[in-house]
Parts: structure tokens; C-alpha cells; sequence
């Protein structure tokens, strides 16, 4: 999920942002011995349960999401967007709030450009999808291939930010002005965390580093997966 900002005279114009069903089949006996019959229909029972069986699905470890303008302390919140222009943060709209939400942060200290995001999509175990887990670690990989898509993109598996996580760092030049942009794609049980932060120098000022930016993302990213556990403690 990349963005980039407008320059400084714009800036502050802009706004941030699935039954198996199962058959029962039942047999006629013909007349036979006693003992046949009960041996017959005791087999035909049998069956006939075994085949109306339908495989039970994993329950999704979480029921539910935080507020995305909570997942991210105030503290870590002005530290990588100073000045930010709304500190409690813009909230995505969204349809269903128990499966995804969103919230975004962006402010100009001076010459110096920050922009913060946090995407959270959750998803339920459905017969003739698959489980809330599976489906999740389907959407991590989609995710993941998207955002590597970016021309000169780099990416890095990283360790300690929820099931499994991957940092993905790319330069961009938009209006003249030069972009590092990094987005930390995470998944925690059935829930993906997408976390993406860039910043730019405008004017005579120096573009922040990659590095600075990507510890602070990943920083960040933690702080949003871990209060999806606390959300459902």
C-alpha cells in the first residue's frame, strides 16, 4: 500500500484513507432372514450416518478487530508523524467494522513529510471456503505480491511481528520530490495487519533514510498486532 503527499502548498488540503450439503441416502432391504435384516439395516445406519457427517472448520482465534485509530499509540504516533495534522487519526469507512477497518495519520514538521497507515482485514471460517486462518494466509501472499509489484522494490521476511511478516521498502519519485515508502505486511491468527509509512524532504530538505523509516514502521506494526490479541483477551 503505497501513497505518496502532495507538495508542502497542497499538503494540508489533502485527507489521508465467503453449505456443504450432504446427501442422505437411504437403501429398501428385500425379505430375508431375521438376522440378515438386522445385519442389513444396522450396516445401512451406519452408512447412512457416516455420509451425512459434514467436516466441522476451525473456529477463528479472533472475533473481533480494535479501533485502527487505537491500534497505535499516541506516543509512537507523534513520534513518526510530528505535527500530524488530525493526532487521533482519520478512520477508513467501512461497511463492516468486525472485518476490516482502517486509519491514517500525515503532517509536515517544516520541510519534512510523514504519512502513517493501518489496514486491518479479519476473516471467518465459511464450509466451501476454508478456514479463517487459511483464507487469512491466502490474503497475506496476495497482499505481499501486490505491494512487491512497485518498481525497485525491496523485500524481507521479519521475525517477531505477529505469525509471519514481511517488509517491503521502495524509493519513488513523484513532482520532483523523492518518496521512501515501506509497508510491513503481517498476519496474526486470522487477521492481516498492513501497515505502510513514507516520508519525504521537501524543498532544500534531505529525504529520511529507508532504514530509520522501515524501524519505525516495523516499530508501529507491532504495536498494531499486538492489540488485535488484547482486543480479544
Amino acid at each position: 500500500m503505497q501513497r505518496s503527499a502532495p507538495r508542502p502548498a497542497r499538503l494540508l488540503a489533502c485527507a489521508a484513507a465467503a453449505t456443504i450439503s450432504a446427501a442422505l441416502v437411504t437403501g429398501c432391504s428385500s425379505a430375508s432372514s431375521s438376522s440378515s435384516d438386522k445385519s442389513t439395516a444396522g450396516g445401512s445406519a451406519s452408512a447412512s450416518t457416516s455420509g451425512s457427517a459434514s467436516p466441522s472448520l476451525a473456529t477463528a482465534k479472533y472475533q473481533a478487530l480494535p479501533e485502527p485509530c487505537r491500534t497505535i499509540s499516541a506516543t509512537t504516533v507523534t513520534s513518526l508523524v510530528p505535527k500530524a495534522k488530525n493526532a487521533s487519526g482519520d478512520a477508513a469507512k467501512s461497511s463492516d467494522s468486525s472485518s476490516r477497518g482502517g486509519c491514517s495519520w500525515n503532517g509536515l514538521d517544516g520541510y519534512q513529510y510523514r504519512w502513517l497507515d493501518v489496514a486491518l482485514q479479519r476473516f471467518d471460517s465459511v464450509a466451501g471456503i476454508g478456514t479463517a486462518q487459511s483464507q487469512a494466509e491466502k490474503r497475506y501472499a496476495e497482499q505481499l505480491t501486490e505491494t512487491k509489484a512497485v518498481s525497485g522494490a525491496k523485500a524481507e521476511a521479519v521475525t517477531g511481528v505477529g505469525d509471519e511478516a514481511t517488509v517491503v521498502t521502495a524509493g519513488v519519485k513523484k513532482d520532483k520530490e523523492q518518496y521512501e515508502n515501506v509497508t510491513v505486511i503481517a498476519r496474526t491468527g486470522n487477521v492481516v495487519v498492513t501497515l505502510s509509512y513514507n516520508g519525504a524532504g521537501f524543498e532544500t530538505a534531505k529525504t529520511p533514510k529507508a532504514s530509520a523509516l522501515q524501524s519505525d514502521a516495523l516499530k508501529a506494526a507491532k504495536e498494531a498486532v499486538a492489540s488485535v490479541a488484547a482486543k480479544n483477551a
